[in-house]
């Protein structure tokens, strides 16, 4: 069997959040656990030794869910539903708080062992990577009879290093490239390797569903289906021509394109972030002006949590956009740009409170962000301005609405 030009794995950890807070509380594993809690609803161990869990039907509240192992997948609970929702499904499941802190370290983890077996990754987020497997050594080998037992053998001896590094389960799907890689990785999950040629496109992907594409999202993949086209294997099918009628050159192009297995992108192995957000959905609905010191706390918070994250990533940014949700899900934006690149606490709520000088706050908040982007690496921030310096400068004016 031929082999193609390219090997491109893409892995992805399993349940990832979930599955970190499972090696802290291993009694848990088999349960349905649900993660997206406060730090109230953490486990309590009682002077008899045993735990005391939050359960999903005592939440109250507009928080959603972050992750949720699979025994509460299948009971219907998945990522980014409602947790109000999520205990209509699933009542007795376990409720966690997430720790994000603690997924960072498994994911610096997890990255620094696949290196050591294949160094030229693609960083897409907490929990997933592409790799280019294409020169790694024995990759192309045949193993007895198998001719992929090469490709096979480099994905075990990934999943192997995962696991030493972590303690924690991935799933691969490796095929010639990176649209296809995604799709097959999902294929055999949890602790799944999957190996797709071109040949295997008939009876492997063109069955799936079309949101099954990275690259669908809700509103193509709804167009799609009304128009008769519920498989992949249906967009494969379908007049090109005609699907360029239907939505226009570039992606109508793409959609013939990806239903046939066809993307060129290469590994990109360093990108820099085009901007760094921290967000929050509070509890309740909060008022402005009643509950100015609250919103006041939580403003400074966040603050504080992205200059940290940009001292972390070495980097500052010169502009600084706050994002406010008001009951009944109206979304506020405000942007405002400086003439200096900022990446001190103290500077980015100075410029929040700009940003929200602009605002009418006539309804009640229900989440409240603070985005810094326009970045550049910190060392070309202006030096600091000393101390004695700061003390002869007036002050700077307070202008934040709270």
């Amino acid at each position: 069997m031929p082999q193609p030009d390219r090997w491109i794995a893409h892995l992805d950890m399993d349940a990832f959040y979930a599955s970190v807070e499972l090696l802290r509380y291993p009694q848990l594993k088999g349960e349905a656990v649900v993660i997206g809690g406060r730090r109230a609803d953490a486990p309590r161990q009682r002077e008899d030794g045993s735990w005391q869990y939050a359960r999903l039907r005592d939440y109250t509240g507009r928080g959603v869910v972050t992750t949720s192992t699979y025994a509460a997948r299948d009971l219907g609970v998945f990522s980014a539903m409602g947790l109000m929702k999520a205990a209509l499904r699933a009542p007795d499941a376990i409720l966690l708080p997430a720790d994000f802190d603690s997924y960072r370290k498994y994911s610096r983890l997890f990255k620094a062992a696949v290196a050591e077996v294949a160094p030229v990754i693609e960083d897409r987020g907490i929990d997933e990577i592409y790799i280019d497997l294409t020169d790694v050594p024995g990759v192309r080998d045949a193993v007895g009879h198998d001719p992929l037992g090469g490709v096979k053998a480099v994905a075990r001896e990934i999943k192997n290093s995962v696991w030493r590094a972590t303690g924690l389960t991935c799933s691969i799907g490796i095929t010639p490239n990176k649209l296809l890689s995604k799709i097959a990785s999902e294929l055999d999950k949890p602790d799944g390797i999957t190996v797709l040629t071109l040949a295997d496109i008939p009876a492997r992907i063109w069955p799936l569903a079309v949101r099954k594409i990275n690259g669908i999202g809700p509103k193509a993949g709804d167009r799609l289906v009304k128009l008769g086209l519920q498989t992949v294997g249906d967009i494969a099918a379908a007049d090109p021509r005609w699907l360029i009628e239907q939505f226009g050159e570039s992606y109508g192009h793409w959609l013939h394109n990806a239903a046939h297995g066809r993307d060129s992108r290469p590994i990109v192995t360093h990108s820099e972030p085009v901007s760094i957000s921290r967000e929050t959905t509070f509890e309740r609905d909060l008022h402005a002006v009643h509950d100015k010191a609250l919103l006041g706390g939580i403003m400074d918070e966040l603050c504080e949590r992205l200059a940290q994250d940009l001292a972390r990533k070495r980097y500052a940014g010169k502009t600084v956009g706050i994002k406010l949700r008001f009951e009944g899900f109206v979304t506020v934006t405000r942007d405002q740009t400086l003439k200096t690149p900022i990446l001190t606490a103290a500077d980015i709520r100075h410029a929040a409170g700009l940003c929200l000088k602009r605002v009418k706050f006539d309804k009640r908040l229900r989440l409240m962000g603070v985005r810094i982007g326009n970045l550049v690496h910190a060392s070309e921030v202006p030096p600091a301005v000393p101390a004695a310096e700061r003390a002869k400068a007036p002050e700077r004016e307070n202008l934040s609405l709270f």
